[in-house]
């Protein structure tokens, strides 16, 4: 039996339609082309595909009307649905045939496959079967009935085929159909999911054969949330394309916020969904963002931060470029056209060859331990869940910082430091929830929390300051802070005029407390009366040139177990305890320029060695060099290191 594919290090692979073809592929079969792409992609050294059994080719029913146009019957065609068991599902068993000729061709080539089973929304274009158009396939009681004959005959005829990795819901279904209810997308979840583990309760109980998610925009405050999500599938999914998502295009693709955009999601929808997380789609959308060399740059650096935070593997959108497509949605969408990891004439692209090359050293190097964490960062009711959540994250790592996400609405984990970000509204905790954290801080946590909108109760006996006026600002406040010569400007909504009851001030606006900090009990409350997190998310380029980060290095979060501290906020860092003696650092440099960090070492750690082939993918003088209590390191544009520390 193989390792099942989410155990594995890290995987890396690309989502799959026939490069003479694209959705047409299945009734324009061609064999041999099919073979050809996949040796052609596993000469790259990719390992997984996710493929797609197009709905309405393998499911081709069609609703026969009588006399004033009431439907009459359920038929493939004009003939009637055969009486056996693909038939009764309405599954054309020649398009069966196909997959699974498809499946033996990819195990051939040493490639495993995640099945893509509901496939009714793809590029821009619904594809549902004839009978089921103008139904909301998500919601519809007939939808909803052939849906589910259709997963079953798949997963039933498709489980015990090697090549068959894991079940994914369907490509971004969330698509599919409007809903009103985020009860209709649970409800539409659990159906689809539990179908699957009716069919393969053997492949899925086990792990292997897991079901994904396949979705992509889940919201805890829209109708697809990822804890509904994560209670039905196994594995949830992001597409974190930077131009279809909210504040990742503010800067250029290369960049610090663009390189981090992938890892910060996939973090969220995992401890928000309590469920693995990998990126399943991700790719730069051609050469009107990018060129091929910037592209593969980028996702060099995608590759090691999703690596190093344990989110499984990434899959880029798409194997082959399909501008020689003259159907829809090729025909009408620019996007979708240029996107292949191989030109047309099948040479591969920059981003290929760095996808092979980042896959043939992980496997060098074998999975990461567990990193490091410094803090919880709570996901609060309010209005911009995502800004706050993707801002906290961006700043906790120039700040040299590991966190974890947890909804604010569940019962929290234990960490030593919570961070409450860019809070909103009067109800962004209720007070169950606030008196639950201000128990744990009592006994010893720290409370970080930056403010926005919020209204908050009790706030002044937590806090230790009290609250003398409050009014709109026209702009931004200016923050003077201890050993910045510059005055970081932020844009509030509001200001706060504080005056001080037991806190200390950190950083001021003139004679005015802006971030302070407070004894409770045995822990801390450090106070910030800016929403940094979402200034840091909207505001182009800003973690690049200022020093905005300095407000969450004066919050003192870092864990006291890090043995490592990098002096450049630029190149990130994550510190893997392998055994007591024995840890393992990744570097990576995000950004358009070669970077040096001076890497400081606690007590009696020392530089071990340089892991993998960074010698080769990195500057030629990455190789660390030895200083007092630590070592420094340089690091080439959009590059990365990995090495051991020992003591």
């Amino acid at each position: 039996m193989k390792t099942p594919l989410f155990s594995e290090p890290f995987f890396v692979g690309c989502n799959y339609w026939a490069s003479h073809a694209g959705t047409n592929m299945w009734h324009i079969w061609d064999e041999e082309v099919v073979a050809a792409d996949f040796a052609r992609i596993a000469a790259q050294g990719l390992t997984v595909l996710r493929v797609f059994p197009l709905w309405p080719d393998f499911q081709p029913i069609k609703t026969l009307y009588g006399g004033g146009g009431q439907p009459r019957e359920i038929r493939m065609g004009e003939e009637p649905l055969p009486d056996t068991e693909a038939g009764r599902a309405g599954v054309d068993e020649t398009m069966l045939e196909r997959f699974l000729r498809l499946c033996d061709l990819a195990e051939a080539a040493g490639l495993r496959l995640i099945v893509g089973l509901l496939t009714g929304w793809m590029s821009g274009r619904l594809y549902v079967p004839p009978a089921l158009e103008g139904k909301n396939v998500l919601c519809d009681p007939e939808a909803l009935v052939w849906e589910l004959k259709y997963v079953r005959l798949l997963v039933s005829r498709l489980k015990d085929h090697p090549a068959v990795a894991a079940w994914d819901l369907g490509n971004e279904c969330n698509c599919m159909g409007k809903i009103e209810r985020p009860e209709e997308a649970e409800l539409w979840t659990a159906v689809i999911s539990d179908a699957i583990r009716v069919a393969d309760p053997e492949g899925t109980s086990s792990g292997q054969r897991p079901i994904v998610s396949g979705m992509h925009g889940l919201n805890p405050g829209g109708f697809w949330r990822p804890d509904a999500h994560g209670a039905s599938v196994d594995i949830l999914t992001t597409h974190p394309y930077p131009a279809f998502t909210p504040y990742c295009d503010t800067d250029p693709l290369g960049g610090y916020k663009s390189s981090q955009h992938a890892v910060a999601e996939s973090v969220w929808y995992r401890g928000l969904g309590k469920r693995p997380c990998f990126a399943e789609e991700v790719g730069t959308l051609g050469p009107m963002l990018c060129d091929e060399q910037t592209a593969a740059d980028y996702i060099h650096t995608v590759l090691y931060q999703l690596w190093s935070h344990d989110c499984r593997g990434l899959l880029w959108w798409c194997a082959a470029e399909q501008s020689h497509l003259t159907h829809a949605p090729y025909d009408w969408d620019a996007v979708e056209r240029e996107l292949g990891l191989f030109r047309l004439d099948g040479s591969p692209k920059p981003v290929a060859q760095t996808l092979a090359a980042f896959s043939r050293n992980v496997w060098r190097i074998g999975a990461l331990p567990p990193r490091i964490t410094d803090a919880v960062c709570v996901t609060t009711a309010g209005y911009d869940a995502w800004g706050a959540a993707f801002g906290a994250f961006l700043l906790a790592r120039q700040a040299g910082l590991d966190i974890e996400y947890a909804d604010g609405a569940k019962p929290l984990p234990d960490a030593p430091a919570y961070i409450l970000p860019s809070l909103a509204g009067g109800s962004a905790m209720t007070r169950h929830a606030w008196y639950e954290l201000f128990d744990r801080v009592s006994a010893g946590a720290t409370l970080f929390m930056t403010l926005d909108t919020a209204l908050l109760s009790p706030f002044t006996e937590i806090c230790g300051v009290r609250v003398h006026t409050r009014s709109r600002t026209d702009g931004a406040i200016s923050i003077s802070v201890p050993d910045l010569r510059e005055r970081l400007n932020i844009t509030a909504p509001f200001r706060l005029t504080l005056e001080t009851t037991s806190a200390k001030v950190l950083a001021s606006e003139g004679a005015n407390p802006v971030m302070t900090e407070n004894t409770y009990g045995k822990g801390r409350v450090v106070l910030l009366t800016v929403p940094v997190e979402r200034y840091a998310a909207m505001t182009p380029n800003v973690l690049e040139t200022t020093a905005v980060s300095k407000l969450y290095r004066l919050a003192e979060l870092r864990s006291p177990a890090r043995a490592a501290q990098s002096s450049d906020p630029l190149i990130t860092v994550t510190e893997h305890i392998q055994d007591e003696n024995t840890r393992i650092l990744t570097f990576v440099n995000p950004t358009a320029a070669s970077r040096k960090t001076t890497v400081k070492l606690a007590g009696f750690w020392r530089f071990g060695e340089l892991l993998g082939e960074q010698r080769t993918e990195t500057a030629s003088d990455a190789v660390p060099r030895a200083v007092a209590e630590g070592f420094t390191l340089t690091l080439a544009p959009d590059r990365a290191a990995v090495v051991t520390i020992r003591r």
